[in-house]
């Protein structure tokens, strides 16, 4: 669950620019090569080389155009536009060849750069001095630098987040997660007063593991782990530790807790550790290639603190079953704090924070709008306030109302409306009668989750939404429940095939989660009365680069066709409930479709004004007391 409060700032790191200045040295090196080695002029490769005696003998007849003087090099031009080339002696001068004589009528142009001759001298002698003294500077000055040096490639990349620094994070600020709080204040307290907890001999852990889906907090509450203890946050991500070359990660590794350790007491927190600490032994290069000698640092320094260091390392994830097994152990992440979706009363504490700061009429309730959105996580309760907020003001609203944060629950959870998608008369008739079919039976059957409304607007890549909404969390689920569900995600299809005498494609998702369901009751739950309370399918143990094949069969091909019997029947019978309660209740089905075809929206109190409250009747099951209505 994560909280409205900007982080702690911190100084950000240089900008490498080691890249910038290998460019430069390479363009001075090539600027330094042209020096010396100059290109010859136009020609000059396919001029052809004779006697300077013949250059002077075409000069005195007046055969040439023009004359170019460079260095010891003379290069003549004909009249008829041919090009050659003569060597003068060291001593010769223009005056000495004869290439003055006033006597010669024909304007040749004489081209002398013996006077740049110097230059070139003194650059192609002293350049390379004056560059390789450039380049030793160049190094000594980035060897002492820090992380944004070229020669730092080994160096920690983690931003550290100083005790000092202003708007620090609480467990305050951080709504929910009582439970993962109360593991932590140990932490805490032992930053604070480590010799409370030595002189009697204890060890506080030295490695916690944030497990939790993503968006539940994980990175929020670390960071209000260090806040409270008030102590250096070293931050880094696990594939910010993996490079292309072997051993960087390591390096970077070892930069990281010596640091650390120079700042304790302190906190290193390893955002998706599951990125480098992955089982060994099933990557491409064995147990050779870069990660798994990141990772095998990562195990050396947690099990090589002093004690008395006073360093605690913090790791999040979501994957905690493919770590590597020497990384969970005790000496290493010696705890596990495991960080679950919030439950109504935490979904409307976290939408207390979020709210904050930002201009909400009074009227407004968050106790509906957390009810309404079960299974929500921190991230996701965040972003749904933010898009009311937007609603509020593309409808140049000045504060967000109830109305924005109810539409801003089905656009995050359902999917915009697609207004311009039209639908043809038939079409929309078709998806009226499905989703009242999907509605009617889930009021019908008791374990269904209440209806919340019923719509043929197209939302993402549905033509209707019908929406449950439970009334409160459950963490259990019956095989009555299931077997209603079935026969509500059944109704849409059941109600097509009634009413039209086929069926079309729009209930293949339905029919996908129907039969998922089905087969999870007889391979997962054991809820087959035909296979009886038996898991079959086992999880892979083995990862090949991290990821994991699901289920693998344990079992014969025989009690594979007997599984697909099983879900067959479960699928079967679900159906034949829902063909006869539609059939009792086709007048009601009509009708209720009628009315969504003209208002293409309702909401719980019109769906439920179809249908007179009667008087319950408690009946008492073998798995549970429900109320029938």
């Amino acid at each position: 669950m994560q909280n409205h409060l900007p982080p702690p700032k911190f100084e950000p790191p240089q900008r490498n620019k080691s890249f910038l200045y290998v460019i430069l040295f390479a363009l001075l090196l090539t600027a330094a090569y042209y020096l010396v080695n100059p290109q010859p002029p136009n020609g000059e490769t396919a001029a052809k080389e004779m006697p300077i005696s013949q250059l002077t003998a075409d000069y005195a007849s007046g055969k040439l155009e023009a004359i170019e003087i460079k260095g010891n090099k003379l290069y003549a031009t004909t009249l008829d536009g041919q090009k050659y080339m003569a060597y003068k002696a060291d001593g010769d001068t223009i005056g000495t060849l004869g290439l003055t004589d006033p006597k010669n009528s024909t304007a040749v142009a004489i081209i002398s750069t013996e006077a740049s001759a110097f230059w070139l001298s003194l650059l192609s002698n002293w350049l390379p001095i004056i560059l390789f003294i450039a380049l030793i500077v160049f190094m000594a000055k980035q060897l002492g630098k820090g992380a944004s040096s070229a020669f730092s490639f080994g160096k920690s990349q983690a931003r550290v987040y100083s005790k000092n620094g202003k708007n620090r994070t609480t467990f305050k600020e951080v709504a929910g997660m009582e439970e993962a709080k109360d593991e932590l204040v140990e932490v805490v307290d032992f930053l604070k007063n480590p010799k409370k907890y030595t002189r009697i001999g204890a060890k506080i852990p030295r490695g916690v593991l944030l497990i939790g889906s993503p968006g539940t907090g994980k990175t929020l509450l670390a960071r209000a782990v260090a806040g409270e203890a008030n102590v250096p946050f070293f931050s880094i991500s696990g594939s910010e530790f993996v490079e292309m070359f072997v051993g960087v990660g390591a390096s970077r590794v070892r930069d990281l807790f010596q640091k650390a350790k120079r700042n304790a007491p302190c906190i290193i927190f390893i955002d998706e550790i599951d990125a480098v600490g992955r089982q060994r032994g099933f990557g491409m290069g064995g147990g050779h290639d870069e990660r798994e000698q990141t990772l095998n640092q990562i195990l050396t320094e947690m099990d090589g603190f002093e004690q008395g260091t006073n360093v605690i390392v913090l790791a999040a994830t979501n994957r905690p079953d493919i770590l590597d097994y020497a990384l969970m152990r005790p000496g290493r992440f010696d705890r596990r704090v495991t960080i679950d979706m919030p439950n109504l009363k935490e979904r409307e504490e976290i939408l207390k924070v979020h709210v904050r700061g930002k201009q909400v009429e009074k009227q407004v309730k968050l106790e509906p709008i957390a009810q309404q959105t079960p299974g929500f996580s921190g991230a996701d309760l965040e972003n749904l306030v933010n898009e009311a907020a937007i609603l509020a003001a593309k409808n140049n609203r000045h504060a967000i109302a109830q109305e924005d944060l109810e539409k801003s629950i089905e656009k995050v959870g359902l999917g915009p409306e697609k207004k311009s998608r039209r639908l043809t008369n038939e079409e929309k008739k078709i998806t009226a009668y499905h989703e009242v079919g999907h509605a009617l039976i889930g009021k019908l059957l008791p374990h269904c989750d209440p209806v919340h409304k019923v719509s043929i607007i197209s939302r993402g890549m549905a033509l209707g939404v019908t929406w449950f909404v439970p009334e409160e969390d459950k963490h259990l689920k019956s095989v009555s429940k299931f077997k209603d569900e079935l026969c509500s995600l059944l109704g849409g299809y059941m109600a097509e095939k009634q009413t039209f005498g086929e069926v079309t494609t729009g209930a293949s998702s339905d029919l996908m989660r129907a039969t998922e369901i089905a087969r999870r009751m007889v391979t997962e739950y054991g809820m087959s009365e035909e296979l009886g309370p038996v898991i079959f399918g086992e999880k892979s143990s083995g990862q090949f680069l991290g990821a994991d094949f699901g289920m693998r069969p344990n079992y014969s091909e025989e009690v594979a066709a007997k599984i697909d019997g099983a879900v067959a029947n479960l699928i079967n019978e679900a159906k034949e409930k829902t063909a006869v309660l539609l059939e009792e209740n086709k007048a009601l089905l009509k009708k209720i479709a009628d009315v969504l075809l003209k208002k293409e929206v309702l909401n719980k109190e019109e769906f439920d004004k179809f249908f007179p409250k009667k008087k319950k009747i408690l009946v008492t099951s073998s798995h549970e007391d429900t109320l029938h209505p």
